[in-house]
């Protein structure tokens, strides 16, 4: 059978985009649908506005922190409206780029809402088109509550276009988008609370850096608030919104930010009507070659809720296209993959925390340091570092390594590298270190923790 395009992407993300692209230049005839945004989540309303918002929010603890060096900087003035349209321009210069990207490719850009006739049809508004295979790639969205006024609450698809930043926040939930929110509300000035209905924010971390995030995080303003969560919101007259939480308590504020997770992009897109199954979890179900029920439907990024970052999205899609169309054998490796979470301060991690180790049996050593950067032994903010290796005691291997402080992504990005080669503590004890700087720390680190007193004074 003759068909209109060799694979049609549905969704233009991260993983649709590298999908389509590196398929074109492989030589197949490939078409992609979006009906919102070029670049997906991660582009548009994720990591790239995110994290301009967290560099936005640092500049007030930056300006204090100048004054110890010298600096004489009159009270700042943080004006919402400046970084929110600034935001926006650059927002709307990538996605022109990936438009670019695409084309250049030899890509069709298909601008509608896209959903399955059949096992090898699409519908997009009135016209259909038929693919030898097609990819969904329409990630995921935020979750929102469901109990009673939670049409009052914003969450990370509006926070980045608000007209006016609330002065009063609360923000919901315990994952990384909750606590990078927090910092970021709390840094632009905003009376800032974090609620979350368990006991400790940032399940899935190691125990030790969630301890030591929540009490930095504390210690710059941020109200923690644990085992509580929303009952309801009522909205005043004043506009103001009056909270009732699980404790009994009432909070009265500007706004609240709901951060309680994200599900996958799967309404409408007419799965039933090609036969492709979801797993119990609501996701697309494909096996180890991202094959859906449906022979030649498959599936990557967000929707098929396996590791939920923008990088292995892109593995995903690249590694699929590659393997279709290169003859490349189809190899995704989650081992060690390495994240960083943009609180204030930052936390990068790679590979086995400490709980998990102790789990499964292995026997390690840990090494610790928790020190003050000296930055701030001049700058006079009470900002820690915590730096945490774990190694595996019959091999030597770094099995773990976790970082808590400024530019932790940065630095963890290059141990990842270390660790995904093999590196052993003896490799990294024999590495000279660069000095003065905070990374040199993972290479002197001497004894385990099992001997070594943390520092918490210096």
């Amino acid at each position: 059978m003759v068909y209109d395009y060799d694979l049609f992407v549905i969704g233009a993300g991260s993983g649709g985009v590298r999908a389509s692209r590196i398929s074109s230049s492989l030589g197949a005839k490939v078409a992609v649908a979006e009906n919102l945004y070029l670049g997906g989540t991660c582009v548009n309303v994720g990591c790239v506005p995110k994290k301009i918002f967290v560099y936005g929010s640092e500049y007030s603890e930056h300006i204090d922190a100048a004054r110890g060096f010298g600096w004489k900087i009159p009270e700042g003035r943080f004006e919402w409206s400046t970084l929110r349209d600034n935001k926006s321009d650059e927002i709307q210069r990538l996605n022109g780029i990936y438009k670019n990207i695409l084309g250049g490719a030899g890509v069709e850009l298909i601008n509608g809402f896209a959903r399955l006739v059949d096992a090898h049809t699409v519908e997009v508004g009135d016209r259909r088109y038929s693919a030898e295979k097609i990819l969904l790639a329409t990630g995921g969205w935020p979750r929102k509550p469901r109990f009673e006024g939670a049409e009052h609450v914003i969450t990370s698809n509006e926070v980045f276009s608000l007209d006016v930043l609330p002065k009063r926040v609360l923000v919901q939930g315990g994952g990384y988008i909750a606590v990078e929110f927090a910092g970021i509300f709390n840094g632009f000035g905003c009376d800032t609370e974090l609620l979350y209905r368990k006991d400790l924010f940032l399940r899935g971390f190691d125990q030790e850096i969630r301890e030591f995030v929540a009490e930095q995080v504390g210690n710059k303003g941020v109200k923690l608030s644990f085992n509580t969560d929303i009952e309801k919101i009522i909205k005043l007259d004043s506009g103001e919104l009056e909270v009732h939480l699980t404790t009994g308590d009432i909070r009265v504020v500007d706004g609240v930010f709901s951060a309680i997770g994200r599900s996958p992009k799967v309404e409408g897109l007419g799965l039933e009507n090609a036969g492709v199954k979801l797993d119990e979890r609501g996701y697309i179900a494909v096996d180890d070659s991202f094959k859906t029920s449906v022979e030649n439907i498959y599936a990557v990024g967000d929707v098929i809720g396996r590791v939920q970052l923008t990088p292995v999205a892109l593995a995903e899609g690249m590694a699929l296209a590659n393997y279709w169309y290169g003859d490349a054998p189809l190899n995704v490796d989650y081992e060690n993959i390495p994240t960083a979470v943009f609180c204030q301060p930052n936390i990068g991690t790679v590979g086995l925390s400490e709980d998990s180790v102790r789990a499964k049996g292995i026997d390690v050593d840990v090494y610790v340091s928790q020190f003050t950067p000296m930055k701030h032994t001049i700058s006079g903010l009470k900002e820690k570092t915590l730096m945490k290796l774990i190694v595996d005691k019959s091999t030597r291997k770094i099995v773990g390594a976790h970082m808590v402080g400024p530019d932790a992504g940065e630095i963890i990005q290059g141990i990842a590298i270390a660790i995904k080669a093999g590196a052993t503590k003896d490799d990294f004890d024999k590495t000279i270190g660069i000095h003065p700087t905070a990374a040199e720390e993972f290479v002197t680190l001497r004894t385990p923790r099992q001997t070594l007193a943390l520092n918490k004074n210096v």
